[in-house]
């Protein structure tokens, strides 16, 4: 057991500044040489990226794991708080859009104040202040007593005009005498982080630039005292979960990761280790062979459409992981790295070939064409296990399927809901032992599947053997 600090970030709504400030805040903290270990509640993929490189210790990055009140439960998000936090000095959770946003308009599912409830968390409020003096303290009282189990304990104001405005500010919340103000933040064009389509720029992407995470610790440090900070919070008692003996790994699984292949939630690669997969990576972008002695292997999401020259351009790694699926050993492949495997990406550049396991084509568009929460329902047996088990996920993507005769000669296993019902359309597509789909699946809904996806790995090595 520890004791630790431990808070959520939380915004009054998307785009009011949160993540620049959770990164900041882990920033600062972690140049103390506080040990801060980070997470993020939602599906989100790359914030946790940039949580990584803010909080590294000795030049090490320090992962930082999902946590999710509608794909995983209760349990499950307390125990990858335990298990992370129980090394920590400080834990610091970044919300996902306002504080009390998530899948229904009427419940609390998905949303941060669900995550600060389930962990006992206090909420530091992010609201952007722009253009409001004392209107600032009627929207955090609203947001304050709008549920009375949600602890707000501190409130950052951010793009403050002037000293003047901050004092305006300070001057409004003595009427909310029990939240404090922990800091007033000023606009900073030079400190935002590069965005497109999916979200902000991934790390890889924009460079080895670790001095961007000392600009925004010195950017809070301006406007906020962390000693204060901490002062204000209570202690939080970690309980660490029960963690299974290692076992020597049974099988080796290839993980695509480069700038390509970067969306892995921390949590799959850890169920998968704990099944007795030893992971090995390599880059569909650079790597012209699989590295050895592979047993299966996992193709995750990000951003193929950018690099789709590159990744055309590496035959001879198209044509053996090709040659890898043809082989029966099992193969995952989700929405990036489903796309790869079709016959080729269609962009406003051109047409790139890919590696041909799917007869069809992924053509992206202007706007998204899939954005949720889903529940799949397997209606075959899978790589994933037995027909009929239950996994939760997300799906998010520019991409869709072209070129309909071949889409209707794929098996289709997945039945799947969303936040509105069924989804009546064709998703998992399985081909001898490969599996591809758009949807990112949690295997902390449905621990099950990391163990099935090893065991099939470890039966078809044996049958070649």
């Amino acid at each position: 057991m520890a004791n630790i600090k431990a808070f959520i970030v939380a915004g009054t709504n998307s785009g009011c500044g949160k993540t620049s400030i959770s990164l900041g805040l882990m920033a600062a903290l972690s140049r103390r040489d506080i040990r801060v270990q980070p997470f993020k509640c939602g599906p989100d993929f790359i914030d946790p990226g940039h949580h990584a490189l803010a909080c590294a210790r000795n030049d090490t990055p320090i992962p930082s794991h999902n946590l999710d009140g509608w794909m995983l439960d209760a349990s499950t998000n307390l125990g990858i708080f335990n298990r992370y936090g129980a090394s920590c000095d400080v834990a610091v959770i970044e919300g996902v859009m306002g504080l009390f946003d998530g899948i229904s308009g009427t419940e609390d599912h998905g949303s941060t104040g669900q995550m600060a409830k389930t962990l006992g968390l206090p909420v530091i409020l992010v609201v952007d202040a722009r253009s409001m003096a004392r209107s600032a303290a009627a929207l955090v009282s609203g947001y304050a007593h709008f549920d009375p189990e949600v602890n707000i304990a501190g409130v950052i104001f951010n793009r403050v005009g002037s000293e003047s405005h901050a004092d305006l500010l300070r001057e409004a919340m003595t009427l909310l005498p029990d939240i404090p103000v922990l800091g007033c933040l000023g606009r900073d064009g030079a400190i935002a982080t590069p965005s497109r389509h999916l979200g902000l720029v991934t790390p890889d992407q924009q460079g080895p630039d670790m001095s961007r995470y000392q600009r925004l610790a010195d950017w809070v440090e301006t406007g906020l005292d962390l000693d204060s900070l901490l002062d204000v919070l209570p202690e939080t008692l970690v309980v660490p979960s029960f963690e299974p003996v290692p076992q020597l790994p049974d099988v080796t699984i290839g993980l695509a990761r480069d700038n390509a292949f970067c969306f892995y939630y921390e949590e799959n690669l850890r169920l998968l280790r704990e099944a007795g997969a030893r992971i090995v990576e390599f880059s569909p972008i650079n790597d012209h062979r699989l590295p050895e002695h592979l047993d299966g292997l996992y193709l995750g999401g990000g951003y193929p459409e950018l690099y789709a020259f590159e990744l055309g351009q590496n035959n001879k790694l198209r044509r053996e992981i090709k040659e890898f699926c043809e082989s029966g050993r099992p193969v995952y492949a989700e929405c990036g790295g489903f796309m790869y495997l079709m016959n080729d990406i269609v962009t406003g550049r051109g047409r790139y070939a890919m590696a041909g396991v799917y007869p069809v084509r992924a053509e992206m568009s202007e706007r998204f064409r899939a954005l949720g929460y889903r529940e799949i329902t397997t209606q075959a047996d899978t790589i994933l296990g037995a027909a009929g088990i239950m996994v939760r996920g997300h799906e998010f993507h520019y991409s869709a399927i072209q070129d309909e005769p071949g889409v209707q000669s794929l098996l289709s296993v997945y039945a799947m809901t969303g936040r509105k019902g069924v989804i009546d359309a064709p998703e998992g597509f399985q081909i001898e032992n490969t599996l591809g789909s758009y949807v990112h699946l949690h295997f902390g809904s449905h621990p099950e599947v990391a163990r099935a996806f090893v065991r099939g790995c470890k039966e078809r090595f044996e049958q070649l053997a």
